[in-house]
């Protein structure tokens, strides 16, 4: 099972239509010179969407609540997960061993909270956790921070437990990380983070933080459950479970009887486990998955470099095959030729901006480093024949036409369809033993190699050329003591008295290191942009290996042409981040410094262990359909609207305001109100505060109580109605998020009608079908089948009368008469025990429609399948066999299905939920056409929630209503009117003007867009 389950429940839910309590975060500042990026944003959303439903949509959290509630809360998410087709047995169960003294013990320990039955424990006692599956380099940590400022948010609006707060990772350098990312986010928010070692958690109990909320940190590694100098035993801390717990990383060890798994688990029983990691592998982590943006997600949104496995194995280094040492060298020569290549167009795009992407760099990892043979010693002395310049020139010859056989055949790229490497041929074939000299060992002539140590730090080693005052080379290794008495003995070795470390300073500019060589010691919490070429020497196929090269590869893929925008060229230049004009000048050398080049001693693991991403990701083979668009449209006009911004924010408007605020809301508001009479206060507590808007809040506040038609008097329509006072919405609970979101609603820019145009692409989703199934045979023969439909009648008609004029031969109407048979209006198939239904209706903007009536078919996106929409579908094709149908009344007439993630025809309205203006995207669009009356209606038949629903009805009436009616529009002689009906089949909650927005039948809505007639 590899259905990242949570995700998909997550998407379902629309962040923008949660209280205002769940969606008023600032979900982009990080820092004063970070901002998170969109899939970082998209990955908080997701975990807010999943708090949300956790701490309230099911059992919505009360202050001081019992255990009772929260074991309550988590049957039900399980059982969420059931509804979305999760089979609690497949993988899930947490079976108990005997035999497992340790594990065994420490679950039955815990038994009230994770009750036992035939020796197994359902998952639903550990399905509060959500994971975050990210690629290395993604910024997962700036997404773990930015949580815990939402968690301490909802915490001060009574949303969610006030639970403590623990971070766990496996490294001191990760926590060293961690701390610089929190000093860097306390200078530029409120939300001011402590962070404390978990030993302190007695303490600071004792003594809480005055300057912010206290987060606890620990190495996941050093938590057990038994004491001793460094490991701690976490019942020490157990604080009855009411943990939220993050895990960066901290799955190391990640099997079945994992003790460690466990236990964050069991801190975490009555609060929440956040699980992040690059290398999702179990089965529970990948089903409660909340956000993927794995490496091959990064990579394809352009986020990272490509990346390249060549052909060239190092299997010159393999320890159980005895190559030459020409064929050593070959090898470390081709991955030498290609950072050369490499460095030469980074040489060309430094004469046009210094602070253009990165200086490329050679990253080496190997398996064994001090052993006689280590493969890091054996790389090091290729290395260092090549720099003393024995190299024979038929060997140097070899190995760059070898690379250019391969390069010049354009491989493809990994995870990226249609992407391939391409080479500037002659400039990889005239690369020089000179070259690589000035551009890998920064000197103009070969040399003996002199080793640079620096005495307060024992683990790094630098090399130079004696014939060069720069070094080229750095080795990276866990104690480099051995290095220096076996291997560098009767080396020249220069102390350096610098303080600063080579490998610390690799990431700036003046970094002469072009290599750097090194085991499994950095490659994690090891932030650059420089590898462009990675050599992988032995490095195995075992899980540890796995994790090692996705973690690595990583590291490698991180780009970033411009100063803080870390996107490849072309998505830069597509999204109007940088001008043509510099983007014209980059095009032709931006690819080589976008790509990632990877040797490795066996190619076929490095691309089995990097394509197992997309296995992990992917249920099965995914397959893109295209529906047709239907050939009777061909020469009627189908218009659309389109928008523009207003030129000024509704402070400025001269529409009317209505800020939505709950009875009990107000009445805080009113009494803050008279507290605070000093306007100064409020200039500088509040964001975006000015003295307009602090004189329409008190303004606003005094008129509420007042008359409507005292307001009018006054000749200020807009004075009566700066807010709408409700006791229907959500109550927000929270002054001062309040009054900013007023102020934010009055910086609100509204959008404008601009025209209409004809439809052009506008509707696409038909073109975008996915259908994640290894067979869809059934399924392409069925939309065959019933795209070739035509009404029995009239083909029987056609051909009688073809017949009768003698333009075709008996044998030819015969045929016919055979295909007449076999025509099909409307064919069912089953996948996975869910049906499909493939239907044809004539007046459809494409051809055939696709429907299910199992809102949870999954293997399939971009169809009808919402309950409501597959039963307006099928009422208006009943209605369309009806001999009076009104539809007949009209000259013309089309409709089409409207998919809210893919087309681009809405309705903008002020949506209060998110204090800003929202896209309604209505489910279905008509064109209907009598005399010169021309008619857009767009219907949304779910039967939406009232106050959601009068919100939209209000955008609309802006856009396309006067005095209770449809403005009328001029096209080309047409008198064009824009509808929007609603459709319930129960009482719909709307009155007033509201109520003739909603039909029920079909024979209803056409008598409303009649009346107009």
């Amino acid at each position: 099972m590899n259905k990242l389950y949570l995700r998909d429940m997550a998407e379902d839910l629309q962040y923008e239509d949660l209280p205002p309590n769940w969606n008023t975060f600032d979900l982009e500042t990080f820092s004063k010179d970070k901002e998170l990026w969109d899939y970082q944003q998209d990955a908080v959303r997701n975990a807010i969407k999943v708090l949300w439903k956790y701490y309230e949509d099911f059992v919505d959290y009360r202050n001081n609540e019992n255990a009772t509630a929260n074991k309550y809360r988590k049957k039900l998410f399980f059982e969420w997960y059931e509804d979305n087709g999760l089979d609690p047995e497949d993988d899930l169960v947490i079976k108990l061993d005997k035999r497992k003294r340790n594990i065994y013990k420490l679950l039955t320990e815990y038994s009230d909270d994770f009750p036992q039955e035939n020796g197994k424990i359902s998952y639903e006692h550990f399905i509060n956790r959500m994971c975050f599956w990210m690629a290395t380099g993604s910024g997962k940590s700036l997404v773990i921070i930015k949580l815990i400022q939402i968690l301490i948010q909802l915490i001060e609006r009574d949303e969610i437990p006030p639970h403590d707060i623990l971070i766990l990772t496996h490294r001191d350098d990760l926590i060293e990380q961690l701390k610089n990312h929190v000093r860097e986010f306390n200078g530029a928010n409120e939300n001011q983070i402590t962070l404390k070692e978990l030993k302190e958690y007695p303490e600071a109990k004792r003594e809480p933080s005055l300057f912010g909320t206290t987060v606890f940190y620990y190495r996941s590694d050093n938590l057990s459950d038994e004491q001793k100098e460094k490991i701690i035993d976490f019942k020490n801390y157990d604080n009855n479970g009411k943990w939220y717990v993050f895990l960066d990383e901290a799955h190391k060890g990640d099997r079945e009887d994992s003790k460690r798994q466990h236990i964050y688990s069991i801190l975490s029983r009555n609060g929440f486990l956040f699980n992040s990691s690059a290398t999702f592998v179990d089965p529970r982590d990948i089903a409660t998955c909340a956000y993927e943006f794995n490496l091959s997600s990064f990579v394809n949104a352009g986020y990272g470099k490509h990346i390249g496995i060549l052909k060239q194995e190092m299997r010159a280094f393999r320890d159980e095959e005895d190559y030459s040492g020409e064929e050593k060298q070959k090898i470390v020569l081709k991955s030498l030729i290609i950072l050369t290549y490499v460095k030469k167009f980074y040489e060309d795009i430094k004469n046009i901006g210094a602070d253009l992407y990165h200086k490329p760099l050679l990253l080496t990892l190997v398996n064994s480093v001090n052993t006689e043979d280590a493969d890091l010693k054996l790389f090091f002395r290729e290395l260092e024949r090549i720099g003393q310049g024995v190299i024979d020139e038929d060997l140097f010859k070899k190995a760059t036409s070898e690379l250019l056989s391969e390069l010049k055949e354009e491989p493809d790229f990994m995870f990226e369809e249609g992407w391939s490497i391409k080479i500037d041929e002659a400039r990889l074939r005239n690369i020089t033993k000179d070259d690589i000299l000035k551009y890998v060992y920064n000197s103009s002539t070969s040399g003996e190699i002199e080793v640079l140590v620096r005495q307060s730090d024992r683990k790094e080693l630098a090399f130079k050329l004696k014939a060069s005052d720069r070094p080229f080379a750095l080795i990276k290794i866990g104690d480099i003591s051995g290095w220096l008495k076996e291997e560098l003995a009767g080396y020249e070795v220069q102390e350096r008295f610098e303080d600063e470390s080579y490998f610390e300073n690799l990431n700036k500019e003046e970094s002469e290191i072009n290599i750097l060589m090194g085991s499994r010691s950095f490659y994690e919490g090891w932030d650059s942009n420089r590898p462009n070429v990675i050599n992988f020497i032995n490095i195995g196929m075992g899980e540890d290996a796995k994790k090692f090269i996705l973690q690595s590869v990583g590291r490698g893929v991180r780009i970033e042409p411009i100063k803080n925008k870390r996107k490849r060229l072309l998505q830069l230049y597509n999204a109007k981040e940088i001008d043509k004009y510099l983007f014209d000048l980059l095009k032709d050398k931006a690819l080589p410094m976008e790509t990632l080049f990877i040797f490795g001693t066996n190619r076929d693991a490095l691309v089995a262990v990097i394509q197992e991403l997309k296995k992990e990701k992917a249920r099965e083979s995914m397959t893109e359909l295209s529906l047709y668009e239907n050939p009777v449209i061909e020469g009627h006009t189908l218009l659309v609207p389109t928008y523009r911004l207003a030129s000024s924010p509704l402070l400025m408007s001269k529409e009317e305001l209505g800020f939505e605020i709950s009875t009990k809301d107000f009445e805080v508001l009113r009494k803050f109100n008279e507290f605070v009479a000093d306007d100064r206060v409020l200039l500088m507590r509040y964001k975006n505060a000015e003295p307009a808007k602090i004189k329409i809040l008190r303004e606003g506040i005094k008129r509420v109580d007042e008359k409507e038609d005292k307001g009018k008097k006054e000749g200020d329509k807009r004075v009566s109605s700066y807010f709408k006072v409700n006791k229907d919405v959500n109550n927000i609970k929270n002054i001062d998020l309040l009054i900013q979101r007023f102020f934010d609603y009055l910086s609100v820019i509204p959008r404008k009608f601009e025209e209409l145009k004809e439809l052009e692409d506008e509707i696409k989703h038909f073109k975008n079908i996915k259908v994640y199934l290894e067979d869809i045979g059934k399924l392409k023969r069925a939309i065959e089948d019933v795209r070739m439909y035509k009404d029995p009648n009239e083909f029987e008609k056609e051909l009688d009368d073809k017949h009768d004029r003698g333009e075709i031969t008996r044998d030819e109407y015969k045929t016919g008469i055979k295909k007449l048979n076999q025509i099909v209006k409307e064919k069912e198939i089953a996948y996975q025990n869910k049906k499909l239904t493939v239907k044809h209706i004539a007046n459809h903007y494409y051809i055939p429609l696709v429907l299910s009536n199992d809102e949870r078919v999954d293997y399939i996106k971009h169809i009808i399948k919402v309950k409501s929409e597959v039963s307006f579908v099928n009422d208006l094709d009943d209605y369309l066999k009806g001999n009076n149908n009104k539809f007949k009344e009209f000259d013309w007439w089309f409709f089409s299905k409207l998919d809210e993630s893919l087309d681009e025809i809405y309705i903008p309205y002020y949506n209060a939920n998110v204090n800003k203006i929202s896209r309604f995207y209505p489910d279905f669009i008509f064109w209907l056409k009598k005399g010169n009356d021309y008619f857009i209606v767009f219907v949304d038949p779910k039967g939406t929630e009232h106050t959601s629903a009068e919100r939209k009805i209000d955008g609309y009436e802006i856009l396309f209503g006067e005095l209770g009616k449809e403005k009328l529009f001029n096209y080309r002689g047409y008198r064009v009117r824009i509808k929007l009906l609603l459709r319930s089949r129960k009482d719909s909650g709307s009155s007033g003007k509201y109520n003739k927005y909603w039909f029920n039948e079909i024979s209803e809505m056409l008598d409303k867009i009649l009346e107009a007639v």
